[in-house]
């Protein structure tokens, strides 16, 4: 823990010796890219990869957790400093010196619920563990036919499952590593679809004030194929199905604090997606502090089907040497209408 204020102290002496104003000049750069960005979309983003949309197997490994990143847009791989960084960037692990315990509600589309828990355990003062569990999941639903339009009396149920196993590293006073484990399974009726895939990821510190770059891969791994048995309507039956990927993406995010005093912090975050069945697309966050007490947050999605604004607030209670942190995030889905997602966490 000492090692971990010293560092912290080191950052903020930085960070006073470079001047309050430092920063301006770089996001005003990025607020000049912003509006580049949004006036010359169709240039800046052709869409290359749209092509590959549909293609990857498992696609709850996409939502995000947590509704402190998601109030940001989930421009969070640089910013992952709490129990998420377990789905963000597992080298964010290491960016706290606090075990905690993390549970995420998210009230997704069309009436499906997804979870998360999260627990995360420091080994002394340069590694830590961690542990995850989400589940997406469904209320029963019937079966229906051409000939049945009102239901055959049959019900199925959907669901997926994901447990993971992390490790954490702080390999310099800049740089921490971290890898993911996990099982995955897919379950659609009488079919189910397994596998092991890794998340790696990083975590840097620039030594400019206090910014810093996150890089995270996630779902890595081999081929799915589903197993089990499917009985057609004509009788026959079918064993043998296509293969899938899993929805690799690589997460790239700086991150810095415009204003980081006693009173007030103010980070500011950018993040470049490249997902293997979709097009590259770009999130800008913000997350403002009152006291380590009260949080507002703000992001946009550039270059995602349907979303674009999401918006978010946090408050932070402490008592002796426990914390509790409760969030809210609201994300607008255009057509689809929008989700609130809700998380605690739990610090000590």
């Amino acid at each position: 823990m000492q090692t971990n204020e010293k560092n912290m102290t080191q950052r903020k002496k930085a960070a006073n010796g470079l001047g309050k104003f430092s920063f301006v000049p770089w996001w005003c750069i990025t607020a000049i890219v912003l509006c580049a960005v949004t006036s010359a979309h169709a240039q800046l983003f052709p869409a290359l990869g749209g092509q590959r949309a549909g293609t990857a197997a498992v696609q709850f490994l996409k939502i995000g957790v947590g509704a402190r990143s998601a109030a940001m847009a989930e421009a969070f791989a640089a910013v992952a400093n709490d129990g998420t960084a377990l789905f963000w960037n597992p080298a964010g692990l290491m960016q706290s010196d606090r075990n905690e315990v993390l549970f995420s509600h998210l009230e997704w589309l069309v009436d499906v619920q997804h979870e998360f828990f999260g627990y995360v355990h420091h080994l002394g003062k340069l590694q830590a563990i961690g542990l995850s569990f989400t589940s997406l999941h469904t209320a029963e639903m019937q079966e229906t036919t051409e000939y049945q339009p009102f239901g055959t009396g049959r019900y199925f149920s959907y669901g997926d499952i994901a447990l993971g196993l992390t490790y954490s590293r702080q390999m310099t006073d800049k740089f921490s590593f971290g890898l993911t484990v996990k099982y995955v399974e897919e379950t659609i009726a009488e079919l189910k679809m397994r596998g092991v895939l890794l998340d790696i990821g990083t975590y840097y510190h620039t030594g400019f004030g206090s910014s810093r770059f996150g890089v995270s891969v996630s779902n890595f791994g081999g081929q799915l194929t589903p197993d089990g048995n499917f009985t057609r309507r004509d009788g026959a039956e079918v064993s043998s199905f296509q293969s899938f990927t899993p929805p690799t993406i690589f997460r790239f995010g700086l991150a810095t604090e415009i204003i980081d005093n006693e009173q007030n912090r103010l980070t500011m975050a950018m993040q470049l997606n490249h997902p293997n069945d979709n097009s590259e697309n770009l999130n800008f966050g913000g997350e403002y502090w009152w006291r380590q007490t009260v949080a507002l947050r703000a992001g946009y999605k550039l270059n995602v089907d349907e979303q674009s604004y999401t918006l978010g607030s946090g408050f932070n209670l402490r008592y002796a040497d426990f914390g509790l942190r409760l969030d809210y995030a609201f994300a607008d889905f255009g057509r689809l209408g929008n989700i609130n997602q809700f998380s605690a966490a739990l610090t000590f």
